[in-house]
């Protein structure tokens, strides 16, 4: 069976897994605001579940998936970050190199309209800025100076090339002496 693998969609099952959420949230909505009298409601009738200190706009999705990327070795060795940026100006986005690590952060520059007045029936585009990102790029492996980035129809791809790997010296033969002679 070495040559029958399965893969599964991991972003496949978390949407499946945080619809669910969503759904029993829902329920718990509908539960809750069948009407007054219920027990543990208080004088002002029922609450809703969102009166329980869950936010109907809250991002199921956890903070690591945001923004969407990709991280790959190619057969040069070259290690290639895409980050899906869909909605932000190139001019603010940053990439430095601190010590083993790429740094990566952006600012999301739209205007926000008052959200306050908005009910989404269904939200999986939420721009926002991102915060400092930190990613393993051993500066002994990779060449950090000659770093390639671009940036096309929404997508950053970052490149960075390996070290070249230079001859091994011999080094520097030692003579050994018998002593007394």
């Amino acid at each position: 069976m070495k040559g029958n693998r399965t893969y599964m969609d991991i972003g496949a099952i978390l949407d499946e897994v945080f619809e669910a959420a969503k759904d029993f949230g829902e329920k718990m909505n509908e539960e809750f605001t069948k009407g007054p009298g219920m027990p543990g409601f208080g004088p002002h009738g029922p609450k809703t579940w969102f009166d329980f200190g869950q936010d109907e706009n809250a991002d199921y999705y956890p903070g690591y998936s945001y923004p969407p990327m990709n991280i790959f070795l190619t057969q040069d060795r070259s290690i290639v970050f895409e980050f899906a940026v869909a909605g932000f100006d190139e001019r603010d986005i940053s990439l430095t190199f601190q010590g083993d690590y790429m740094v990566f952060a952006a600012r999301i520059g739209l205007e926000n309209a008052s959200e306050e007045s908005v009910r989404y029936i269904k939200r999986r585009l939420k721009l926002k800025d991102i915060e400092k990102q930190k990613y393993y790029v051993p500066a002994d492996k990779f060449a950090q100076d000659l770093v390639k980035a671009s940036f096309k129809n929404g997508i950053l791809k970052v490149v960075v090339p390996p070290k070249e790997e230079s001859a091994t010296p011999e080094g520097i033969r030692i003579e050994i002496v018998k002593e007394g002679e």
